[in-house]
């Protein structure tokens, strides 16, 4: 069995406390979209959620086409993009807050020296950026010269796409020549934790964040999707990953 050496994390509500945030931000905007278009839809960031966590604004507009039977031209795709990142980094600058307990081990991590750590994300590269920019994690995702290892679905590869596509975690493994085998994603989605466990690589999911009595049924969800074992606070990760290691999962 390959030993793991590298840790894969996604962003939004696994290192940062940024979906809900980030969903109030793009509400407003999908909103006019539909209204736009005739659309008798109204969103909330809370119904946003329900309907496209773990999907980035792209991937949200897609399936808005597809279920509506609406198209969006090329040019104004890449104009609502640009301008949900703006309104969601602008709202992430002012309020973002780490996920309890995630620094802690980011901090030992860094410590312990034995693991490459990179940030594999659905969302824009600047919005995932700003976001540990914000709070202060952008130095535990550094390669050697100092390059930052954060990689997305939306900016990172030729033809930008979203999780459950697994294309963006095999990018982030050719780019890094490391193996799936050699590789632990950290998954807080369905989306994310297919889009890892479909590149081949053991996931943890990651529940912390979600609403107590939407735990239980997260982590079946998470479950059914791939991931080997589940996680309710960061100060589980050092025994979980032990156990990936291991072999017991």
């Amino acid at each position: 069995m390959a030993k793991i050496n590298t840790l894969l994390f996604d962003c939004d509500n696994t290192l940062v406390l940024s979906e809900e945030l980030a969903f109030e931000a793009c509400a407003d905007l999908i909103n006019k979209i539909c209204a736009e278009r005739g659309i008798k839809k109204e969103f909330t960031g809370e119904s946003l959620i329900v309907e496209f966590v773990g999907q980035n604004f792209r991937g949200m507009l897609t399936t808005l086409q597809k279920e509506n039977g609406i198209e969006i031209a090329p040019d104004d795709m890449e104009k609502y993009v640009r301008m949900e990142e703006d309104a969601v980094i602008a709202k992430l600058k002012a309020s973002l807050r780490p996920c309890p307990g995630v620094d802690e081990q980011l901090e030992r991590l860094a410590a312990d020296n034995k693991y490459l750590l990179a940030v594999v994300s659905s969302s824009a590269l600047r919005r995932v950026k700003a976001s540990v920019d914000k709070v202060g994690q952008d130095k535990y995702f550094k390669g050697a010269n100092g390059e930052d290892l954060i990689y997305s679905a939306a900016t990172s590869l030729e033809k930008p796409t979203s999780k459950p596509d697994p294309a963006i975690y095999l990018h982030a493994l050719k780019v890094l020549g490391k193996t799936a085998g050699e590789s632990v994603a950290i998954e807080d989605s369905k989306s994310g934790t297919l889009s890892a466990t479909r590149a081949g690589i053991k996931t943890i999911g990651y529940v912390g964040p979600y609403a107590e009595d939407r735990k239980a049924e997260m982590e079946k969800v998470l479950t059914d999707a791939g991931a080997v074992v589940m996680m309710r606070d960061w100060s589980e990760f050092p025994a979980l990953l032990e156990k990936i290691e291991s072999g017991a999962v």
